[in-house]
């Protein structure tokens, strides 16, 4: 007895979806070992150089020199005073302020800088930076 069921005269075939399927899955495994294993370390910041764009006109510039004096627009000036006279100053005229430091200047001095303007309430403070040398 030969029943027929209708699948005699056809060949055998790939599916296409469920195979792009497990290639893909398969990617999306090998991707997430390859960054799962990378050891992320710290990396060598050179902090005064960086991309950054012009500073605005009417900004107030405090100046951190090598020696630790503090400079407001070329005046040298106490700290507490310097404070003083740019939280007046940021106030009344509402201009941003940029701290630009000497390389040698310890980063601790810029950062107890920024967080009494802070503390102050002066929100618009940035540092100067060089540009980026291109290699």
């Amino acid at each position: 007895m030969n029943l027929e069921t209708g699948f005699e005269g056809r060949s055998a075939r790939i599916e296409m979806v469920p195979l792009m399927d497990v290639v893909f899955l398969l990617l999306v495994f090998f991707i997430y070992a390859m960054f799962t294993m990378t050891v992320q370390r710290g990396v060598r910041v050179d902090l005064p150089q960086a991309a950054g764009r012009p500073a605005p006109d009417g900004v107030l510039t405090i100046t951190l020199t090598r020696d630790g004096a503090y400079q407001l627009d070329g005046r040298v000036l106490a700290r507490d005073d310097l404070l003083l006279e740019v939280v007046d100053r940021h106030r009344t005229a509402n201009q941003p302020v940029l701290i630009s430091a000497d390389r040698q200047v310890p980063l601790g001095t810029g950062v107890e800088l920024l967080a009494h303007l802070r503390q102050a309430g002066v929100e618009a403070v940035t540092f100067q930076v060089s540009p980026e040398e291109r290699q």
